[in-house]
């Protein structure tokens, strides 16, 4: 997938400008939910690429793959047989706008991991939708506690616009970690950027300290 596209010209120019920046990012305080530079909204705003990949639960398969002792490959019969968790998360999006109390169903990355059983020299993941979209996440931060691979939200399967059949949720992230339509996790050693880190967008992404752009 080409980097050089509008859309990432758009947001190489946010990064130079510095846009929704504060500059009051710190830790999280203890009484506070809406991270700086956010606002909130009841809607779901739909982000992506621009392709929503077409993903037929007959032929899905997830790979995990990469630095892990018993690499997997699963079609979706193998993912629902894996024990089924719920979670309550926030939404916390680059863009801005974030989302209370979203109510997932999924498997948690924990469970998963634990078949896949990480080497030693694991110590990050890439994440790869169908799309072609990349994102990269510290393995311990991807098997954080609420870190979900998810297939249902507020009680329906998750619609095709939102990731479906299978997308991350990692919710003390910003969400453009959270990767769509996931088909591969790569266990990898040492960090390396996706399409948004790529294209100027912060390596880690926590949005108390408003880590927008690198």
């Amino acid at each position: 997938m080409s980097d050089e596209t509008k859309l990432t010209r758009t947001k190489r120019a946010w990064t130079a400008q510095g846009r929704f920046l504060t500059g009051a990012g710190e830790a999280r305080p203890e009484d506070q939910r809406l991270p700086p530079g956010q606002h909130l909204v009841t809607d779901w705003p739909v982000l992506d690429l621009g392709t929503h990949p077409a993903l037929p639960l007959k032929s899905f398969r997830l790979d995990v793959n990469g630095f892990a002792e018993a690499p997997l490959s699963l079609d979706w019969e193998a993912i629902q047989a894996l024990p089924q968790a719920r979670a309550r998360s926030d939404i916390h999006c680059v863009t801005s706008w974030s989302r209370y109390d979203n109510d997932w169903r999924g498997v948690r990355v924990r469970d998963l991991l634990e078949r896949a059983r990480p080497m030693q020299i694991a110590s990050h993941v890439l994440l790869h939708g169908a799309d072609g979209y990349t994102t990269n996440l510290p393995l311990d931060d991807f098997a954080s506690e609420g870190a979900m691979l998810a297939t249902h939200w507020n009680g329906e399967p998750l619609s095709r616009a939102h990731g479906g059949p299978l997308r991350a949720v990692i919710p003390h992230l910003y969400f453009w970690k959270s990767a769509k339509w996931l088909t591969r996790i790569e266990l990898i050693g040492t960090d390396r950027a996706g399409f948004w880190e790529r294209n100027g967008y912060h390596m880690y992404g926590d949005p108390w300290r408003e880590q927008r752009y690198g």
